[in-house]
């Protein structure tokens, strides 16, 4: 970042300028810091600005795979596998602590290098922290050793930690993401090579900063590779030596990323997009109920996978709802992130903005109405890549009801019957998260039951909670949930013990 830039952006904190200025971020491999052997780098922009925010190393398949052997290393020799089950634990609670203590920076960092709305992205570092301080706590309450009644023979099943794990992580929640990864991983006792997207890689680097200040975690248990997703990222999914790997993102590199890890037979977790609908029944309160929808889809700017972006409203209250949620869109202040004023943000980059403005021209295009306009946003003295929000409406067949747009907008269409809302809600190829509207909680139990998607909320949506299994089906994930017990299972490796009695 630029000497002008930093000065003309407030809540820079001293570390935070003194690590942005740093000349080239490199990987962090074994407790080093490592640049690609053919000397190559990127860049990465400010969302807000436009402006380059920092250099960092692109590493190729053999500095990847140097990478991943340190990895396997350290799982072997450490000792990080072996230790106490409370000593790593204390080490995630440290890792916690060291972060809480610089949460303004990380949330700086995160902010500045995804777009994100500054105190959404210390919402982010406090899920983080939350995250880490969960596992390490429930990684000590597991049964490592489950004992098994059968007749005539003593049996029992061991948890393990796996080895090496590898985890590729998108651009709309960096760090966060990175928490879910690593937090379970580390907390089982497996060794982790990080791999951010080229878009948003500085948070994770700045966490190895601060993790190696600690001098806490043995070198090599944790590596961050930074790189492009068709080198680095392919080289990451496609190397036989991890035990586990997990990827979050679209659909299309969900696909790669499995048909690659099946090939080495390696279990995969696989996190992807979603078509979420928000089911609305007439006895909701409009007002309300249209401040938290338009909250919803404008959170980092629609950026989520999980947001409701088809809202399917029960015709007696459908015009009423539409036009207030019209008003409250309208209302949004669009702005930079750093500016406590602004209420929304840029989209990550200029591909993401041409994506969003282009699906509003397919959308129109193939029959549907456009009912608050969006498009593209001009904030004074920023070149960043900011839109406004849009409403559609009418058939959900249309191409902007059936994919993922992955910005603040959203598809409305009306429906008569409990039965034929369930219906819309449930024709969709993905499965990630749907919510249900009323005051009438009975039916918003059967409805949510009803949904064919990982998650079924109530007068809410996007609600994730450390203890709830939270996953996909369909096109928006495979391999297990996150934030819950089940996921520090996925990284224990279990192991049956028999013996005869006779």
């Amino acid at each position: 970042m630029s000497t002008s830039s930093i000065e003309r952006t407030n809540a820079i904190a001293p570390a935070v300028a003194k690590f942005l200025a740093t000349p080239l971020h490199k990987s962090f491999v074994g407790g080093r810091w490592v640049e690609a052997a053919d000397g190559q780098a990127f860049d990465v922009l400010d969302p807000g600005s436009g402006e380059k925010i920092a250099t960092v190393t692109s590493l190729k398949k053999a500095d990847v795979d140097k990478a991943v052997d340190i990895a396997v290393d350290a799982f072997h020799n450490s000792g990080w596998a072996k230790m106490q089950v409370a000593e790593r634990a204390a080490c995630l609670h440290r890792i916690a602590d060291a972060v809480e203590a610089r949460k303004a920076e990380f949330a700086t960092v995160e902010a500045l290098d995804c777009g994100k709305i500054y105190d959404q992205a210390l919402g982010d570092v406090q899920n983080f922290i939350d995250t880490f301080r969960y596992f390490a706590d429930l990684s000590q309450a597991v049964n490592y050793r489950q004992v098994i009644a059968v007749k005539n023979h003593e049996a029992w099943v061991s948890r393990q930690a796996w080895g090496a794990c590898g985890f590729i992580i998108p651009w709309n929640f960096p760090f966060l993401l990175a928490g879910w990864g690593l937090a379970p991983a580390l907390a089982a006792g497996n060794t982790c090579v990080l791999k951010p997207a080229e878009d948003t890689p500085l948070s994770a680097l700045y966490l190895c900063h601060v993790i190696q200040e600690l001098e806490l975690l043995p070198n090599g248990v944790l590596n961050v590779v930074t790189g492009l997703g068709e080198t680095a990222g392919a080289a990451v999914s496609q190397n036989p030596k991890f035990r586990r790997m997990s990827f979050t993102g679209s659909p299309e590199v969900g696909r790669m990323v499995a048909e690659a890890a099946g090939r080495n037979l390696i279990p995969v977790k696989c996190e992807l997009g979603g078509k979420g609908a928000a089911v609305i029944f007439n006895d909701v309160d409009v007002q309300e109920t249209a401040e938290k929808l338009v909250q919803a889809i404008t959170f980092h700017s629609g950026q989520v996978c999980c947001d409701a972006t088809r809202w399917l409203i029960q015709r007696d209250i459908y015009d009423d709802l539409v036009d207030e949620c019209i008003t409250r869109m309208k209302s949004v202040q669009i702005g930079y992130q750093m500016d406590g004023s602004s209420q929304m943000g840029p989209l990550v980059n200029s591909k993401q903005r041409s994506r969003v403005l282009s699906y509003l021209q397919k959308g129109v295009a193939d029959g549907a109405d456009l009912i608050l306009e969006g498009g593209a946003a001009e904030i004074p003295g920023k070149k960043g890549f900011y839109v406004k929000p849009a409403l559609l409406a009418g058939s959900l067949n249309n191409v902007a009801a059936r994919e993922e747009i992955f910005g603040p907008v959203a598809f409305i269409a009306p429906f008569a019957s409990e039965e034929e809302g369930i219906r819309l809600a449930n024709d969709t190829d993905y499965g990630l998260g749907n919510s249900v509207w009323s005051k009438d909680l009975q039916r918003c139990a059967r409805v949510a039951e009803a949904f064919i998607s990982g998650n079924g909320w109530i007068n809410a949506h996007n609600v994730i909670v450390h203890g709830v299994p939270y996953g996909g089906v369909g096109k928006s994930g495979m391999g297990g949930g996150v934030v819950s017990p089940d996921t520090l299972n996925d990284y224990l490796r279990p192991i049956s013990v028999v013996r005869p009695l006779k």
